[in-house]
């Protein structure tokens, strides 16, 4: 059968990895399109709890019987192929396809397919578009990569036709997807690893925007972005940033209290609406005004879009705010990359914080081999930095990188091997006034979710 016309001969379906933040929103909403659905998974979480709240069957661990009565099988990339439910699978002939491949297809059923590509800020920029299109009562569907809190997920199963989804360029991912909207927020030297250099990012952001049918809300004022949509026809390209040359820009940009920034937004030279974010940084204007292009497509009031811009609090990860403690204010961010950090911590400088601590762990030798240079710099734009050692992610250490090689960059920076050393270190010399700030991709939130524990414990 045609790979894009399965979900039309199909009623049953088992997700291998259903819990997986990636699977859970998807799942919701074949589940209330009238699909059977079954899941399986090897750890319990917050996303099984919501998973299992709708009846759908879960089973603890994963073997071979679990996918019995199943027509297709939904599988997350970390799945191997040697998983007893994809070896039986595969067996008897039943059709298996990867998380990206099922999101493509689900998309295709909406007739309002936003898709939100780039680098850095995907999932903030989807997270504002969502919560923008409900607040005007446009009843989206959406596939978000971070806990929105307005939805008290990452996933949100809508009636409209209008459907919101991160657009993931590792391993070309985002290639599954053929939307209706697409968003270019910029695209830079990151997961070279698989696509070697920039050139080759950006033909796949190229090829990317070639498959999307109706409109392309670009960075202007990024060159990588703006060459990935060269030579397109037949589709509408908006661009968006500070330059006025842009289709939208902002401009009056001023810092109010803790660097929430406040600008007015302009569409070629007419003010639409003047913003006050409730997220701090230089960044989320541009995820912002990204944001409001799409809406302003969409037919949503630049006022309303204002307003839930506004009420937009951020999303979990992102410059999430965990407490104050004897003085010391605790966060946790995802940045993971250089041109993340540095904009995640230039806003951290502006908030009018003593000190800003950034605790970072590496993500992925390749990234912190290659990039080391890049980290080195723009860590320095903390007041102290303290590193844990490289995240391995999915690789093994044939770089010979290690935290300390990085450390030795940085004039004061200490290491650690524990999150235990590092939050016993940060109890001991973060003062009254001061901003601890944990960045990384991987699982640093623990080491903020111990640093605060300990707080709570002292106090």
């Amino acid at each position: 059968m045609e790979l894009y016309d399965t979900l039309s001969k199909v009623k049953k379906i088992h997700f291998v990895g259903i819990g997986g933040s990636g699977m859970c929103p998807i799942a919701e909403i074949l589940f209330h399109q009238g699909y059977q659905l079954t899941g399986s998974d090897i750890s319990e979480s917050d996303t099984l709890e919501r998973v299992r709240s709708y009846g759908i069957p879960v089973f603890m661990g994963q073997k071979a019987e679990n996918i019995d009565g199943a027509e297709l099988v939904v599988y997350t990339a970390a799945v191997k192929p040697d998983n007893p439910e994809l070896v039986a699978a595969r067996e008897k002939n039943i059709p298996t396809v990867e998380r990206s491949v099922m999101l493509g297809m689900v998309a295709r059923r909406y007739e309002n397919a936003v898709a939100v590509s780039g680098t850095h800020g995907k999932t903030t920029t989807t997270a504002m578009i969502t919560q923008i299109l409900i607040g005007a009562g446009k009843d989206p569907s959406a596939v978000i990569g971070g806990k929105l809190p307005l939805i008290g997920g990452n996933g949100r199963v809508g009636h409209s036709d209008t459907i919101v989804c991160e657009a993931c360029e590792y391993v070309d991912t985002f290639l599954q997807l053929h939307p209706a909207i697409s968003v270019i927020l910029n695209i830079d030297n990151d997961h070279l690893d698989y696509f070697g250099t920039v050139e080759n990012t950006i033909r796949s952001f190229h090829q990317f925007a070639e498959q999307t049918s109706r409109l392309l809300v670009v960075n202007g004022d990024n060159k990588n972005a703006m060459k990935a949509v060269e030579g397109l026809e037949g589709k509408e390209i908006l661009t968006y940033g500070f330059d006025k040359e842009n289709d939208y820009y902002a401009d009056e940009i001023c810092n109010t209290l803790r660097a929430r920034e406040k600008f007015v937004v302009y569409r070629k030279g007419e003010k639409l609406a003047e913003v006050t974010l409730s997220v701090p940084g230089k960044h989320n204007i541009y995820n912002a005004l990204a944001a409001f292009a799409v809406a302003d497509h969409l037919g949503i009031e630049p006022k309303v879009i204002a307003e839930n811009l506004h009420q937009f609090t951020g999303v979990h990860r992102r410059f999430e705010l965990l407490g104050e403690y004897g003085g010391v204010t605790v966060a946790d961010d995802f940045a993971h990359h250089p041109t993340e950090i540095a904009a995640t911590l230039t806003a951290a400088k502006q908030m009018g914080f003593s000190r800003v601590w950034a605790v970072f762990q590496p993500h992925t030798y390749s990234r912190t081999y290659m990039l080391l240079d890049d980290f080195a710099k723009v860590l320095q734009i903390a007041d102290r930095v303290v590193l844990s050692e490289i995240l391995a992610v999915r690789e093994t250490n044939t770089y010979h990188i290690y935290a300390k090689d990085l450390a030795d960059k940085i004039p004061g920076c200490v290491w650690f091997k524990t999150f235990d050393e590092i939050s016993d270190y940060m109890l001991e010399h973060a003062k009254d006034g001061d901003l601890i700030l944990t960045l990384g991709g991987g699982d640093v939130y623990k080491c903020a979710n111990l640093i605060v524990k300990k707080y709570q414990q002292k106090n």
